[in-house]
C-alpha cells in the first residue's frame, strides 16, 4: 500500500494529521486552511485516502459495488474488500513512516469517520480528535437529503468538463447556502482531475463505510480529548450524525456552526482552527500532566 502525502509547517510543529473524506483528494484541504494550522504551530500532513488520489487504487474484480451496497443497507451480511479499519490503519502506518508515535488527527466526512476508528482502534496513535459533519455510522442520525442521495448517486463523470461540471452540481446541493465559491470549485475539480481520475474508487469508499456500520458501541472507548463539529445547514449527512458522535464520546466539545454545510467555507476557517487548536492544547497538556504523574 503506497500513500501519498505532504507536510506542511515548521519541523518543530505539533504533528497534525487531516484526513479528507469520500473521493476527495488531499488537495481538497484547502492550503488557506493549513496556513491557518501552520500558522498556530502545527505540522500538518494531508494525504490521499486508499482508492483515491496518487494512493494504491484497490481492484475489486468483479464486484458489483452498488448492488452490495443495497445488500448492506436491506440488512445483509457482505465481503467488502476492505472497510474503514483498514484505512484508519493506512493513517496509522503513515505515522510511521513519518516517525510520528501519535498526532492531533482531524477528519472531515468520511475521514471524520476513518479518524474515530482511528482513535477507537488505535487509541495511543490520536492525541486529540476533531471529527467534522460526520456521524457515528447508526443508520437513524445523520441521513441525507432526498437532494443529496440523489447527486451522491449520481453517474461518474466521464471527462475533465464533467467532472468539473459533476462537482459544481454537488457543491450546488450540499455546500454552504450562499458560501460557495464557484471559481473555486471549478478550479479544484480541475486540480483533482488532472492530478488523478479514479471515479471507482468513490464507490469502492462508499461500501467500506457501508460495511463498517454503527459505531456506536464503540465511539464510548475513545479517550482522546474530542471536538464534533457539524454545521446546522448540512443536507449529505444531517447535523444528528454530528450531536450523536458527541453524545457518545464522553467530554466531547460540539461546535455547531449555523448555516455551515458539507464543505469547510473560508469564512469559518479561522474559527475552526482556533476550535482544533484548543482541544489539542487540552490534549497536550493532558499528556504533559501524566508524564509528571509518571
Amino acid at each position: 500500500m503506497e500513500i501519498a502525502y505532504e507536510v506542511h509547517g515548521e519541523d518543530d510543529g505539533r504533528p497534525l494529521l487531516l484526513v479528507m473524506g469520500l473521493g476527495a483528494q488531499l488537495v481538497s484541504w484547502d492550503l488557506g486552511f493549513v496556513t491557518e494550522l501552520t500558522d498556530r504551530g502545527f505540522r500538518v500532513v494531508r494525504f490521499d485516502n486508499r482508492d483515491i488520489g496518487l494512493s494504491t487504487k484497490i481492484d475489486i474484480g468483479d464486484l458489483p459495488v452498488l448492488d452490495t451496497i443495497l445488500a448492506a443497507l436491506a440488512g445483509q451480511e457482505i465481503d467488502a474488500p476492505y472497510r474503514l479499519g483498514d484505512m484508519a490503519a493506512d493513517a496509522a502506518s503513515l505515522l510511521d513512516h513519518l516517525g510520528w508515535d501519535s498526532a492531533h488527527v482531524v477528519g472531515a466526512s468520511m475521514g471524520g469517520m476513518i479518524a474515530q476508528t482511528l482513535a477507537i482502534e488505535h487509541p495511543e496513535r490520536v492525541r486529540s480528535l476533531t471529527s467534522i459533519m460526520s456521524t457515528s455510522g447508526e443508520r437513524d442520525v445523520g441521513q441525507a437529503s432526498p437532494a443529496a442521495t440523489s447527486v451522491l448517486f449520481s453517474p461518474p463523470p466521464t471527462d475533465r468538463a464533467d467532472a468539473i461540471e459533476s462537482s459544481l452540481k454537488v457543491s450546488r446541493v450540499i455546500g454552504s447556502p450562499g458560501l460557495v465559491d464557484e471559481d473555486r470549485v471549478r478550479a479544484l475539480a480541475g486540480v483533482a482531475f488532472d492530478r488523478s481520475f479514479h471515479p471507482k474508487g468513490v464507490g469502492q469508499q462508499l461500501l467500506a463505510i457501508t460495511a463498517s456500520g454503527s459505531r456506536r458501541d464503540t465511539l464510548p472507548m475513545v479517550k482522546a480529548p474530542t471536538l464534533v463539529v457539524h454545521g446546522d445547514a448540512d443536507p449529505l449527512i444531517d447535523v444528528s450524525g454530528g450531536r450523536r458522535t458527541a453524545e457518545l464520546i464522553s467530554g466531547a466539545d460540539l461546535m455547531i456552526v449555523e448555516g455551515m454545510g458539507h464543505d469547510l467555507p473560508a469564512t469559518h476557517w479561522s474559527r475552526l482552527a482556533d476550535a482544533i487548536t484548543a482541544v489539542a492544547d487540552r490534549a497536550d497538556a493532558d499528556r504533559a500532566d501524566a508524564g509528571r504523574a509518571g
